[in-house]
């Protein structure tokens, strides 16, 4: 079986690197790039974050990813958000937003990201989640831990916000620092992680390999 071409979007977030890395461990064949046809060509893209959301959104402008994105959700190509590039995914956060107005997100998912009411923000370490039922990405993973780096992060359930409908609603996936915050998200061929995969060890890697077996 040949190995799952996958673009690590390359927008100026920092640490790509381990996610490349981690992604070559787990079999699949990865370029690094911004090109706008190798990001439509590949199986599959994933989209890293670091730092602040208003930051990663207009580097994510810069590179017109909020349109390659979107083109290949519309068909059913699989993609990967990580850490802020999760969060960039719902509609707005209250980070460094100016007199409480939201600072607006791709809006894929409904909901606004907002900083974590706990005694220690960040929120830096090993959590253990609570994966939905019937979730892909945590098959074989229910009593895992993943590695978290964030002081911001989606508390309200997409799927509760969307409600009944035609289309399948998402499989949120839960942990717990101070408050139950979403951990990831899993939407037909949209999925994302608040935790960094690349950087949770052998628990990463198996979620790394579950996803490929999408592609």
């Amino acid at each position: 079986m040949k190995a799952p071409r996958v673009v690590v979007l390359s927008y100026g977030s920092g640490n790509v690197r381990s996610a490349v890395r981690a992604l070559e461990r787990v079999g699949a064949r990865v370029d690094l790039t911004d090109d706008a046809q190798a990001v439509e060509r590949a199986d599959g893209l994933v989209v890293p974050g670091v730092g602040a959301f208003g930051a990663v959104m207009d580097q994510l402008r810069a590179v017109d990813a909020p349109r390659l994105i979107e083109r290949r959700l519309a068909g059913g190509r699989p993609v990967l958000g990580i850490c802020v590039g999760m969060q960039v995914l719902f509609e707005s956060s209250a980070e460094h937003a100016a007199d409480g107005a939201g600072i607006e997100g791709l809006a894929q998912w409904p909901g606004t990201v907002t900083r974590l009411q706990a005694d220690v923000v960040p929120h830096m370490g090993w959590s253990r989640v609570r994966p939905a039922a019937g979730s892909v990405l945590f098959e074989g993973l229910d009593e895992e831990r993943f590695y978290f780096v964030h002081s911001y992060a989606a508390t309200t359930d997409p799927a509760a916000l969307l409600g009944p409908g035609p289309t399948r609603l998402p499989l949120t996936t839960w942990a717990r620092h101070g408050q139950d915050f979403v951990a990831a998200v899993e939407n037909g061929a949209l999925c994302a992680t608040q935790f960094h995969p690349e950087k949770s060890g052998d628990a990463g890697a198996r979620l790394l390999r579950n996803w490929l077996r999408t592609l």
